[in-house]
C-alpha cells in the first residue's frame, strides 16, 4: 500500500470560509486554490519550515477560491502560481480597491498537458460554473506507479449564459487515484437552469407591472453578467422601456468579460456581433453605469449592485416601493431580513443554479471511478448527506474533512484497466402482473465479461439517477450474505460495524482501513452499528 498522497485541508468552503488545500502528490506539494482571508496557518507551515510549497493552482477567479492569492503572491513573489488564460485575466478583478493589478499568475491553455515540475504535469479542462473556471488533472510519473489526482473547484455540467458545461465526455474513465470534489448543493436536485432563469423572469416582469423598483445585490463576477445577459435577451424585457442600472464592481467585471469575448461561448460571440454586450442606450433595456450622482428616475428601473456593497443604503430612505431580489446559496443563511420590516420594501430569494446538484455530481464521479473521493465546498450536513449516499459509499472511499484536518489517502496497487469495447445490447421489457421480464440478445453472452455477470444467475439492479443500473451477484458475495446473515448482531465483528460496506472497511482508525474483509473479522477499533 502506498502513502504518496495525502491532503490538507486550510479551507474547505463551510458557511463563509473560503476553500485552500495542500495535496502532497509523490515528492511534490501542490496548494489548490487560496480562498481563506487569514492567511497565517499557512504562512506560519511555510516560514517554520514545514514542507516547501512547490506550485499553486488557482481553479477559478471568484474570491472565495482567490481572495488570498495576492497576499501570498506578495510573501513569496517566486512561488509558481497557474491557471487558465481567462482565470489571469479575471482574478485582479477581486481587488479593485487596490488599483490596477498586474496579472498574478502563469496561464495555461485547455487540454495541454504541461510538466510544471520534473515527472510533475498539469492539465486543465473546462468547468463549467464561470468562465475560465477549470477542472484540474495533475499527474506524477516519477515513482514505482504513476499517481493521478482530480480536482474540480467549482463545476457545472449545464451551460450557462456565459459558460458552456464541463465536457463531461473528456473526462470519462480517468480512474484517478483521488478525486477533490465540491459539493455545495448535496443531495438536493434543482429544475434546469433554462426553468430557474423562466422563472426569476416571469417574478421580474410581475413586480415591474407593479410599479415596483427591483434590487438585485449580486457577486461582482459570474452572477451579474448573467443576470443582465438574461435581462437584455428574455422576451418579457426585450425592447421594453427599461432602465438596467450597474454599479462600478459589476461594471468592471462586465468590461473585462468584453475584453475576453474569444473565450465566451459561441451563442454569445454571435449576440454581439447584432449587438453590444452590454452597453448601450440605444436598445432597450438600457443598460447603464451607475455613478454616485445618479438619480433613479420613474423609469422601471433593475439595479444591480455588488452584494458585498452597502446596498441597502439605494432603498432605505426611498418611499417608493422596492423588491429586493436576493440570491440563494443553499446550504448558507440567507439575507437580514430587518429592511423587510419597512412598508414599502419587499424582500424575496431566488436560485440561478451555478453548481451541481445530486445527479450532476455523481454523474462525474460514477464516469471518473476514482479511489478515493474529498467532498469539499458546502455546508457539513449536505457534504455528510453525499458522503452516506449509498451508491457513492459502497464504491469509494469518501471523506469529508474540516479546516486543519490532514487526510493520508492510502492506494492500492494500481493495475492498468482493461480496455474493453463499450459495447451496447438492444432489448425489450414486459410486465406480466407480478414480474417485470428484460429480454436481451443473445450476444451478450459471447462478451468475455459475461462469465462473471452470470456466476450464481442472481442479480441486484437500482437506479442511478434515471437510469437502471443490472450487477451479477458473485459466489463471493453471496457467500459473505449468508455468513453475515449468520452472525448475531451483539457479536463485536464487522458485519455490525458502522464502517462496514459491501465487503470492505472504511474506518480510517482502522489497520484494515480500505481493504475488502469478512463479515466475521475484527480490530480494536470496532463501533457498533
Amino acid at each position: 500500500m502506498s502513502l504518496q498522497l495525502e491532503c490538507l485541508a486550510y479551507g474547505v468552503g463551510h458557511a463563509q470560509e473560503g476553500l485552500c488545500l495542500q495535496l502532497r502528490i509523490g515528492p511534490y506539494q501542490v496548494l489548490l486554490d487560496c480562498g481563506i482571508r487569514d492567511l497565517s496557518p499557512l504562512l506560519g507551515d511555510l516560514h517554520h519550515g514545514a514542507p516547501q510549497i512547490d506550485c499553486v493552482i488557482s481553479s477559478h477567479a471568484h474570491g472565495d477560491h482567490a481572495r488570498g492569492l495576492l497576499a501570498l503572491r506578495q510573501a513569496y513573489p517566486h512561488l509558481p502560481i497557474y491557471a487558465s488564460e481567462v482565470t489571469a485575466q479575471l482574478l485582479p478583478l477581486n481587488w479593485l480597491h487596490l488599483g490596477e493589478i498586474p496579472e498574478i499568475c502563469q496561464a495555461l491553455p485547455w487540454r495541454t498537458a504541461v510538466e510544471i515540475a520534473p515527472h510533475l504535469w498539469l492539465e486543465l479542462f473546462p468547468a463549467g460554473h464561470l468562465p475560465g473556471a477549470s477542472l484540474v488533472r495533475l499527474t506524477y510519473d516519477g515513482g514505482d506507479r504513476p499517481y493521478c489526482a482530480v480536482y474540480t473547484g467549482d463545476f457545472l455540467l449545464s451551460n450557462s449564459r456565459l459558460a458552456d458545461g464541463l465536457p463531461l465526455e473528456e473526462v470519462r474513465n480517468w480512474h484517478p487515484d483521488v478525486l477533490i470534489v465540491e459539493g455545495s448543493y448535496g443531495t438536493a436536485r434543482y429544475p434546469r437552469r433554462r426553468t430557474q432563469e423562466n422563472e426569476l423572469a416571469e417574478r421580474i416582469n410581475r413586480a415591474l407591472a407593479d410599479n415596483h423598483l427591483i434590487l438585485m445585490p449580486v457577486p461582482r463576477l459570474g452572477l451579474g453578467q448573467e443576470l443582465l445577459m438574461l435581462l437584455r435577451s428574455h422576451h418579457h424585457f426585450t425592447g421594453r422601456n427599461i432602465d438596467l442600472w450597474v454599479d462600478a464592481s459589476l461594471a468592471a467585471g462586465c468590461d473585462r468579460y468584453l475584453e475576453l469575448l474569444p473565450h465566451l461561448p459561441t451563442a454569445v460571440q454571435n449576440f454581439a456581433r447584432h449587438q453590444p454586450l452590454f452597453w448601450d442606450d440605444r436598445i432597450r433595456p438600457r443598460m447603464r453605469r451607475l455613478n454616485p450622482d445618479t438619480h433613479l428616475g420613474d423609469v422601471p428601473t433593475i439595479l444591480l449592485t455588488d452584494i458585498e456593497s452597502d446596498w441597502q443604503r439605494f432603498c432605505a430612505n426611498d418611499n417608493r416601493s422596492w423588491l429586493i431580489l436576493y440570491p440563494l446559496h443553499p446550504g448558507h443563511p440567507g439575507p437580514d431580513d430587518g429592511l423587510d420590516d419597512a412598508p414599502q420594501i419587499h424582500l424575496d430569494t431566488y436560485l440561478l443554479s451555478s453548481h451541481c446538484d445530486r445527479s450532476g455530481t455523481s454523474q462525474l464521479i460514477h464516469n471518473l471511478r476514482p479511489q478515493h473521493i474529498i467532498f469539499v465546498h458546502g455546508s457539513p450536513n449536505y457534504l455528510a448527506d453525499l458522503a452516506n449516499l449509498e451508491e457513492l459509499c459502497n464504491r469509494y472511499q469518501i471523506h469529508c474533512p474540516a479546516a486543519g484536518k490532514l487526510v493520508q489517502l492510502p492506494l492500492r496497487d494500481k493495475r492498468p484497466p482493461t480496455e474493453l469495447p463499450d459495447s451496447r445490447y438492444q432489448g425489450e421489457v414486459s410486465e406480466d402482473g407480478k414480474r417485470v421480464i428484460f429480454h436481451l440478445d443473445k450476444a451478450l453472452s459471447q462478451d468475455s465479461r459475461w462469465h462473471n455477470f452470470a456466476d450464481t444467475g442472481l442479480v441486484e439492479t437500482r437506479w442511478q439517477g434515471d437510469e437502471l443500473v443490472l450487477r451479477g451477484i458473485s459466489q463471493r458475495e453471496l457467500l459473505g450474505r449468508e455468513r453475515a446473515l449468520q452472525i448475531p448482531p451483539s457479536l463485536p465483528c464487522c458485519a455490525n460495524c458502522a464502517y462496514y460496506r459491501a465487503q470492505q472497511c472504511f474506518n480510517p482508525d482502522s489497520p484494515l482501513y480500505g481493504f475488502k474483509v469478512t463479515a466475521d473479522g475484527t480490530c480494536s477499533v470496532f463501533e457498533p452499528l
